[in-house]
């Protein structure tokens, strides 16, 4: 298992996912989403299991700055992310190929 954690260190499901995989001694990068986003490939590999209107945050504060509700055409949802980590739903788990959007322990178990 290679586990990713993406997110940022004031959410409580980050936290909650942290420890979930720290309880079960599964070692994990934590990757916070304040310093670096998702690179292209990541997102890219992160949408083969989540669609992106599922990883945009909208009731975050950049959501409605960006006027993210008027925009219809996917690619510039993706830019837009891309470039403003902060609209992504945390956390991000990501194992492989797999990948999963907030507190998902069910999902997590059926990695192990």
């Amino acid at each position: 298992m290679n586990i990713q954690i993406f997110g940022v260190k004031k959410c409580f499901d980050t936290k909650k996912a942290e420890r979930y995989f720290k309880e079960r001694k599964i070692k994990y990068q934590y990757i916070d989403l304040n310093e670096k986003g998702l690179s292209k490939g990541e997102l890219q590999s992160v949408k083969t299991s989540i669609s992106l209107s599922n990883l945009i945050d909208v009731q975050c504060k950049e959501y409605k700055k960006l006027n993210m509700d008027k925009i219809r055409a996917e690619s510039i949802k993706e830019e837009l992310l891309l470039n403003n980590p902060k609209l992504y739903k945390t956390p991000i788990v990501r194992n492989g190929k797999q990948a999963t959007v907030g507190y998902e322990p069910d999902i997590w178990k059926e990695w192990e």
